[in-house]
């Protein structure tokens, strides 16, 4: 399974649902951008992989169709199936870039053993995976319609975005729990946005609002705050930014600084880390929840295939996918009842669209 070939398209595509334009507490956006990479083999198998093009509110730069000319030399000539040897000895510029070519090894190896990546995995523990609709920050009235709307296509979770102020944070989970009641789970995320002594009071002021978790309230570092609050407030908190290294994954489970961790491939490096890490917390009891970054269909189809493999990913995963436009897939993944089915196909299971590419293309490496 050498590789031959290694390509990259950028593309962008509009989010026109009712829930947008998504408000962060850094930015809101109206469409969603991806990196993905296209592999070929030796034998002709071809592997898709996808992260996220725009993190800038990370301080990480845009990623463009350019990066393909500093990893391609490092990848012609390698194995598509060297999973570990990509983790230890391929430097393919940060996790954001080498979790898409890993993901399109994956794929590649699940097609060359014509299985679906689930099996793979570890085999199948679920076969429908459900998830939970995000939204960006909204005012009372607007969230509990959105939070209606969402109650009423079958979803049984909903996460926001948080963290401009803990009064709006407040307001807007009223909103919801005066709409829906308890219809809906509910998870929110200040995105790093309150210190400890904030962080501390709002939890406390989120305890009559029964929530699932309180995301990554506080900047990535404060581990030791967050074993604290957690035991000052029956509030559950949850973290993500602060879940990267498997050596910082330790620490969190060391100190017991969370009752939840949100992995994702562009902040580990790929699935095989998300799976070592889930595996690494269910040790300790605490369960995963796979994080969204407003995915196209081959990151989707990445978290389906996660979800199905890993019994210690019990709740609904993160998602925006039907918020999108279109997705680039000849056959997109079905939402029903706030549910997806797992991909049967061999590899991510799933066909890309070129005429779909090329219709949100922004930058590529070559033609497609």
């Amino acid at each position: 399974m050498k590789i031959t070939s290694v390509e990259a398209f950028v593309i962008d595509v509009p989010q026109p649902h009712v829930a947008f334009p998504y408000q962060s507490r850094y930015i809101a956006t109206s469409a969603t951008g991806a990196l993905l990479i296209r592999l070929e083999t030796a034998s002709g198998i071809v592997g898709w992989g996808e992260t996220p093009q725009i993190l800038s509110f990370y301080g990480q730069d845009p990623l463009t169709a350019d990066v393909v000319e500093s990893i391609r030399p490092k990848l012609i000539g390698q194995d598509a199936g060297a999973i570990e040897a990509l983790y230890a000895d391929w430097d393919l510029g940060g996790p954001r870039i080498q979790s898409a070519v890993e993901m399109a090894m994956w794929d590649v190896l699940g097609k060359a053993c014509g299985q679906p990546l689930y099996r793979l995995l570890g085999g199948p523990y679920r076969k429908q995976i459900e998830l939970a609709a995000c939204m960006g920050i909204q005012p009372y009235g607007k969230a509990g319609e959105i939070a209606r709307g969402y109650a009423d296509a079958g979803f049984t979770t909903m996460k926001t975005k948080a963290g401009r102020s803990p009064e709006e944070d407040l307001e807007m989970v009223r909103g919801i729990r005066d709409a829906v009641g308890d219809r809906l789970k509910l998870r929110i995320d200040p995105n790093t946005g309150y210190g400890p002594d904030v962080c501390e009071q709002l939890a406390k002021d989120l305890e009559r609002y029964d929530l699932e978790y309180f995301e990554q309230p506080m900047p990535d570092e404060n581990l030791a705050d967050s074993a604290r609050i957690r035991k000052l407030t029956s509030t559950p908190l949850a973290l993500n930014e602060s879940v990267t290294t498997m050596a910082r994954v330790r620490e969190i489970l060391d100190q017991d600084a969370a009752d939840f961790l949100l992995p994702d491939t562009y902040q580990c490096g790929g699935l095989w880390a998300v799976k070592l890490i889930t595996d690494t917390a269910a040790s300790a009891g605490v369960p995963c929840i796979f994080h969204c970054a407003h995915d196209f269909g081959l990151k989707t189809a990445a978290m389906l295939h996660m979800a199905a493999s890993s019994p210690n990913m019990p709740l609904a995963n993160d998602s925006t996918y039907f918020a999108l436009e279109s997705d680039i897939l000849v056959e997109p993944h079905r939402i029903t009842n706030g549910r997806m089915s797992v991909p049967e196909a061999p590899g991510l299971g799933v066909e890309v669209d070129a005429s779909l590419v090329r219709k949100y293309l922004v930058s590529s490496s070559t033609d497609v």
